[in-house]
Order: C-alpha cells, then structure tokens, then sequence
C-alpha cells in the first residue's frame, strides 16, 4: 500500500511543476483534447512523478496539465488508470490523492460508457446520480489513510446534488440532450456479458464502465464534491444484436467532443470563484 509519505513526495513535485489548483477534471476514453480550453498551462509527464502508473490504454495521454478556466485553477488528468491495466487500486487512485494535497476540493470525473438504459443512444451526455460497484474492489481497502478521511466515509451523495443542477441548467442554456442515471463499474478489461447487462439493468444500472467509481470513492474519502459525466458511446451488449470495439468508442467519443467541452467549461464558469490568487 502507498504510504503518506510516497503521495505526499508525489504532490509536491506535481506542485512546484504546475502550482495548485482548485478543481479537476479527470479525462475519460474519447475525451482527450479538453486540455487545449485550459489557459497559460503548465504540464507534468506521469514518468516525471515518482510511484505514478502509466497510462497503457489508447485515447489515454500521459500528463497533468494545470492552468486556469473560466477564471479558476484548474487541473486537467489527460489519461487515467485502471485495475485492469494490473494496477493496484491505491495506484489507480494515486493521481485523486495527489491532487488532494494540492488543494482541489471538486472533482469532475468523466468517461465513455456503454448504455444499458434502452432508451439512451450512442453520443448522450449523462450526469451521474449514483454508482453501483460490481467490481468486487475497493480502493479503502487496508489501513485507513487518517490524514486524507475516516474509516467509513459516507457514500449517500458520491455525487454532488448542487453540482448535478448546475450541470443540467448549463446543459439546457447550451442546447445539449442530458440524460441522467446510474453508473454500475465492472473491472474490464473483456466487455460485459449480455447476462451481465440483464442482471445490470435489473439492479437499477443505466450504465456500465470501467472506471470512474474507484476515483469517486477516494475522493469522497478525501472531502472532495464530485461531479461524473458519462459520455455513452455504444449500447451494452445483447442490447443490439452486433459486437463491441473499442474503436467504436473512440470514435463516438470524438464526435461529441465538442458539446462535451461546452459543457464542462460552463459548469466550472458557474463554480464558486477560485481561492488561489497566487501560486
């Protein structure tokens, strides 16, 4: 297990690279390019961080980029981790503690998602309400971090109400079909199982993903309100009678590039002001 002292070591150079920042926003498969909005950015490879995974997964980059957006600090992840990769989950969830120590307090997490809701279709924009974990994992598992949150923090809002508004007021200003629903996290890396996606739906899952619900946990752990948004780039299997590929997500991540932007930037604008003046 990474120790306090190896994530506080990984923090401080993040910081005297890039500064701190107040919000972040983890970037999802299909999703890269956002770092491109982020003004006077500053950047750190994950092989310039000591005990930091790499990214192995395509669409995933390999940086933080730290700079500012609609006035705020902002710290862009452009390639995330996954126990599938062979990650331990505190190294999976290494980049939520580091940004921690470097004083976000908001946390947007993003992904591609496969649709169990019949009635979404591939390009929708979902804001999450809630996380169903089928993994069988959990990233608290072990001795408890004291100095980041206790031993059992609270899951009933893993997903902040407020900024679950102000992500579907800015998406109707914008024009953008939102959809909201239920993430249910599987460990990947094969697709789900056509039984997999029956049992899903019958528990109350609209969606099903790789990712995204080891980052909420921890940074729940760590105080932090977070914000999820899925992008849903192809129905689940057996809901349509065809394969599934990971090309296919790619590719329906870029077409909704640009709404997804949109929006992201319009929800930090609406955020409460930054409180790093100076860095």
């Amino acid at each position: 297990m990474i120790s306090f002292k190896e994530i506080k070591r990984a923090a401080n150079i993040v910081m005297n690279s890039c500064g701190p920042a107040d919000i972040a926003v983890i970037l999802g498969s299909g999703l890269g390019g956002y770092e491109e909005e982020v003004l006077d950015p500053v950047e750190i490879d994950y092989n310039e961080i000591p005990g930091f995974p790499l990214s192995t997964v395509p669409g995933h980059a390999g940086r933080f980029i730290v700079g500012t957006i609609a006035e705020k600090r902002v710290l862009v992840m452009s390639g995330r981790f996954h126990s599938y990769e062979g990650y331990s989950m505190d190294k999976v969830t290494l980049p939520v503690r580091i940004m921690s120590l470097m004083g976000v307090d908001t946390l947007i997490v993003t992904n591609a998602a496969g649709a169990v809701n019949t009635s979404y279709k591939p390009g929708d924009l979902v804001i999450l309400e809630d996380f169903i974990n089928l993994s069988g994992r959990n990233p608290l598992r072990g001795k408890n971090l004291d100095r980041f949150g206790p031993r059992f923090p609270d899951m009933t809002h893993a997903y902040d109400r407020n900024l679950r508004e102000i992500a579907e007021k800015e998406a109707n200003k914008l024009g953008i079909s939102i959809q909201k629903g239920v993430y249910c996290y599987m460990n990947g890396p094969c697709f789900e199982t056509p039984a997999e996606i029956r049992m899903a739906r019958i528990i109350g899952a609209d969606l099903v993903g790789m990712s995204t619900v080891p980052e909420t946990i921890v940074a729940r752990h760590c105080g932090m309100r977070v914000l999820g948004i899925s992008s849903v780039t192809n129905m689940a299997a057996g809901v349509l009678d065809q394969p599934i590929n990971h090309e296919e997500v790619l590719a329906v991540g870029e077409s909704i590039k640009a709404p997804f932007r949109k929006l992201v930037s319009a929800i930090i604008d609406k955020m409460p002001a930054s409180r790093i003046q100076e860095f």
